[in-house]
């Protein structure tokens, strides 16, 4: 049976942290401190509740939580950096004093990720692959953060081929990286699911995913209840979490070794079973 080895190896963070990838699936908990998101907008928008529901992922399995003030939905209303950090910072200062859980902050200003970092986050999730600031890589390289660059196809020409646009600006956002002195074992890459992509596409870039892996770096994915998914299975339910676990195994399967997620059970057990199978094939027992 064709299963991809993931990349794995070490990801380097910041205050001295890592995580080890490769042989269990790390879950990424989605924490939305935003009055707007698609799934779960104003769910969380307290700091006691948004606290309570990252220390509830935790226990549930989740080895990080990122922790997002702006919604990246389509058509979302802009926040300054002023907002994005009013929303998140009391969050991010009370999760780390809490719980010695890894933090991410969902942010491309490189402002927002400094002081997140200072504050005690470990990881800087850059939904624009720091082209939309590029000092964000110089942050990532002077605090030893760690580093997701994502994929996205908004305001700009894609090729035609999904992957080759991956390698397109995913090269580009490593160049920036590279060039702010970002360490190669602080930094993974995102495919972007859903970002200016349709639903063809999604699952085509889902089918492919192994090729990204050329590239060279471990894979962090996200298709938690986007709307690729509800297409898929042909209703618009709001948390399509059933469906969201599927993709996230076979993501697994293709080789991806974060799984950004909403409902943090749902996907733990479903990637339980294929690392399982993935042990079974390589002769292992449990």
């Amino acid at each position: 049976m064709d299963v991809i080895q993931p990349r794995g190896g070490t990801w380097k963070l910041a205050h001295g942290r890592e995580l080890v990838l490769g042989e269990t699936a790390a879950i990424m908990g989605i924490l939305n401190a935003t009055p707007d998101s698609f799934s779960d907008g104003g769910r969380y928008a307290s700091v006691e509740a948004a606290v309570a529901e990252s220390l509830r992922m935790v226990e549930q399995g989740a080895a990080i939580v990122d922790i997002g003030g702006e919604s990246t939905r389509p058509g979302a209303t802009p926040v300054d950096a002023a907002e994005e950090q009013r929303r998140i910072m009391p969050v991010i200062e009370e999760l780390v004093r809490r719980s010695d859980c890894l933090v991410s902050v969902d942010t491309y200003r490189s402002e927002t990720a400094r002081a997140a970092v200072l504050a005690g986050a470990h990881i800087i999730n850059d939904v624009h692959g720091a082209q939309r600031d590029p000092a964000i890589a110089t942050v990532a390289a002077e605090t030893g953060a760690g580093l997701c660059l994502m994929h996205t196809g908004r305001g700009r020409e894609k090729l035609a081929d999904v992957v080759e646009d991956q390698f397109l600006f995913l090269r580009r956002s490593l160049e920036i990286a590279r060039s702010a002195g970002v360490a190669e074992a602080a930094i993974v890459l995102d495919p972007g699911f859903g970002f200016e992509k349709d639903g063809p596409e999604n699952l085509v870039l889902l089918a492919r995913l192994p090729e990204v892996m050329a590239l060279g770096f471990p894979l962090l994915v996200g298709t938690s209840r986007k709307r690729f998914v509800r297409g898929a299975i042909g209703r618009q339910d709001p948390e399509p979490d059933i469906a969201s676990a599927a993709t996230s195994v076979l993501l697994r399967e293709r080789g991806a070794d974060i799984i950004r997620v909403h409902n943090v059970p749902a996907n733990r057990d479903a990637l339980a079973i294929a690392d399982a199978m993935r042990r079974a094939l390589k002769g292992e027992r449990w």
